[in-house]
Formats: C-alpha cells, structure tokens, sequence
C-alpha cells in the first residue's frame, strides 16, 4: 500500500523533471537564465554608495546633474596628474544596454568585462558580492534600455 508521501513523490517527479528540463534547455542554447535583485537597493548602492551618477550622468551648465540623460554616459571632466590609461568618457549604464544580466554581476562581482577585459581608470574595479551586484543590475535594467535613434 502506497503512503501518501509516496503517493505525493510520484505526482511531483514529472514536475521537476519538467523544470530540470527547462533549465537545461536555457543553458545549453545561451538563454540567459533571469537573475534577481531588489530594484530599490540597487538604487541605493547606485546613487548612495557607489556614486555613479558623478560620472554616468552628464550636467547642465550650473553643474548640476541633467536628469533627463541619468546615467546615460558623460564626458569625464577631470584627468589624471600623471600619465596613466584614462577613460575619457563613462559608459551609458541606464538599462544596460550592452551587457546581459550574468556579464554585468561578473563584472561588478570581479572587474572584468567580456572579453577579459578591465575598465579603464578612474572606473574602479569594483568587488560586489552576489547579492549587490543583483541589485544594482536590478535598478539599471529598471531605468529602460534606450531607444533607437530616429530614422
């Protein structure tokens, strides 16, 4: 006679092999797998901690930070006193529009972008664990992705 955990096994077994299956077929054609985060400490860590609006965002004319172009990328308006690489300009990070959700937690996680490669200076190589690094790729995919110039 079949207990009703037993009876209970059998009818969850086609589920999960069923969801295995799923997964497996993500992976193996590079569909990416949706990561989450916490859109709202993402902000947090965006504009509190990590600062990132005095680079990616560009300002007006009375310094002040020009809301309509958040996180859109700038003009670096400083350099360095010594010769060094310097980026001369930041990255638009507002929806992410070049990075999958996995490429941007490794690069906030490790400092390495695709290809092996590291930002140029004064980009820090940050080191987020797992969790900051959702998050604030939650709160920049929030932002939108930009749209197509017109044709």
């Amino acid at each position: 006679m079949k207990t009703t955990a037993t009876r209970f096994r059998l009818l969850a077994l086609p589920g999960l092999a069923c969801a295995l299956a799923a997964v497996l077929a993500c992976s193996r054609t590079g569909v990416p797998l949706p990561l989450a985060g916490d859109p709202a400490r993402g902000h947090y860590l965006v504009e509190q901690v990590g600062m990132c609006q005095d680079c990616h965002t560009p300002r007006d004319d009375e310094g002040q930070f020009d809301r309509s172009r958040w996180l859109q990328g700038a003009a670096i308006p400083f350099q360095p006193t010594a010769p060094m690489p310097w980026a001369p300009a930041s990255a638009y990070i507002a929806g992410l529009p070049t990075l999958t959700d996995q490429q941007a937690v490794t690069f906030l996680t490790s400092g390495e972008l695709p290809g092996h490669r590291r930002p140029r200076p004064p980009m820090p190589d940050y080191r987020l664990d797992q969790r900051d690094a959702l998050d604030v790729v939650a709160y920049l995919r929030s932002l939108g992705k930009p749209e197509a110039p017109a044709r």
